[in-house]
């Protein structure tokens, strides 16, 4: 019943918003095709496309994507790429409901409740993604989140290989993707040569032919944006008029210190999240998309980071953030908001004590936030599942008749 409602949310979001929607998907068809030209054209697509369109700041895999939808008249290529797009933000949910399923088997956390956990965040989560998704239609967000999502779910199951594809993944198509990287060491230790391998020889096989090919795309990282009177940015003393040239490196810096802090102190579920929040704290921009990133990052959060029913961080993100742009006029009063929000969901999601009741989960995850739950479990199979009553003791199974259900949690 929880997809049906969060299906028909999804679908009245699309309705209300598509026929105003695709403010952006001009850039990634303009992308797509020129990544396409190769030797034909002008000379400014293929290999070239960076450094000649550095306005472009997508990444390949997303260009590649879009030119799949070229083919279709301009009108219909935006709406099947935006339904294409929404229908990622509803697999994201059950992705997130089955990771965080994955993660507490073995825990005695009550999966009703968890269902309704991810119920309630995505209802906060869906509008926020139907504005990167259709309104701005930015396929680079919306595929380095959803990417990054299933390197969340290959994490909780223990897939090195897979937890690096999939986030090599999400930086092919967008860098920002970078400051989820931490993700890596929430792996066990002997598994972060491989995940690490993996990841970085994905992202060098998706850009380093572009370097090749033309060494001006490295210009590409000095495209500016102004720096707009609502940022944040602005609240921590920066006036310049345009992005500073230290600022895109800033924010993939505390991203990464962020998230490699969260993991050190047991919170690996806080990594998006601190992740976004780092962006949102110095962009010199300030368009609503970007609150999509900050929505993973809680629902994430809300549903494996902590147990409570009600995943308020969801709804506080999406009012605070979303909210303040209709209710609040002031631009400075705005900035102070994103900046406010930032601090305390960052200070709220490493430093409070996280005490998860019921017995001890496997890889220490019945332990206070620490140094002992650095890492979720070693296991990569999830092992027979028993059937209704008759659960048996063992990985994943507290006793008999414990486990009332017949498929992996948070399925249905």
């Amino acid at each position: 019943m929880h997809l049906v409602l969060l299906t028909a949310w999804t679908v009245l979001w699309f309705a209300v918003v598509e026929p105003h929607g695709g403010f952006s998907w001009h850039y990634l068809r303009t992308g797509g095709e020129l990544i396409y030209q190769a030797g034909a054209g002008d000379g400014t697509g293929g290999l070239n496309l960076y450094a000649h369109h550095p306005e472009l700041q997508m990444g390949p895999l997303s260009f590649l994507t879009a030119g799949l939808f070229n083919p279709f008249p301009e009108a219909t290529g935006q709406f099947l790429a935006a339904a294409l797009m929404s229908l990622l933000g509803l697999v994201i949910v059950v992705l997130a409901g089955r990771s965080a399923a994955y993660h507490f088997l073995g825990t005695g956390t009550n999966h009703q409740r968890l269902r309704q956990r991810v119920l309630i965040a995505g209802l906060a989560f869906i509008p926020m993604w139907i504005e990167v998704a259709v309104r701005f239609g930015h396929l680079d967000d919306v595929l380095a989140l959803f990417f990054t999502c299933l390197a969340v779910r290959a994490l909780t199951r223990g897939n090195a290989v897979l937890t690096g594809v999939f986030l090599a993944l999400a930086m092919d198509s967008k860098p920002t993707a970078l400051a989820f990287v931490p993700l890596l060491l929430a792996l066990p230790r002997d598994k972060w040569l491989k995940a690490g391998l993996w990841c970085a020889g994905l992202v060098a096989v998706a850009w380093l032919p572009f370097f090749v090919g033309d060494p001006q795309t490295l210009s590409a990282a000095k495209f500016a944006i102004p720096n707009h009177p609502a940022s944040a940015l602005r609240w921590l003393g920066v006036a310049d008029p345009e992005t500073p040239r230290w600022d895109r490196p800033a924010q993939a810096a505390l991203g990464l210190a962020l998230g490699s802090f969260a993991v050190w102190r047991g919170r690996w579920p806080a990594v998006v999240l601190l992740g976004a929040n780092a962006r949102i704290a110095l962009d010199p921009s300030v368009y609503t998309y970007y609150t999509a990133s900050v929505l993973l990052g809680t629902l994430l959060w809300d549903v494996i980071g902590q147990r409570r029913l009600v995943p308020w961080w969801s709804w506080v993100a999406l009012l605070v953030l979303y909210g303040s742009v209709f209710a609040v006029p002031d631009d400075s009063a705005r900035g102070l908001i994103r900046l406010a929000f930032v601090a305390v969901s960052t200070a709220y999601v490493l430093c409070r004590p996280v005490r998860e009741r019921g017995q001890q989960g496997r890889g220490g995850r019945g332990q206070r936030g620490g140094r002992g739950r650095r890492r979720p479990p070693a296991r990569t199979d999830e092992g027979p599942v028993p059937s209704p009553g008759t659960g048996s003791p063992g990985a994943g199974s507290p006793g008999a008749g414990a486990t009332p259900w017949a498929e992996p949690p948070a399925a249905r």
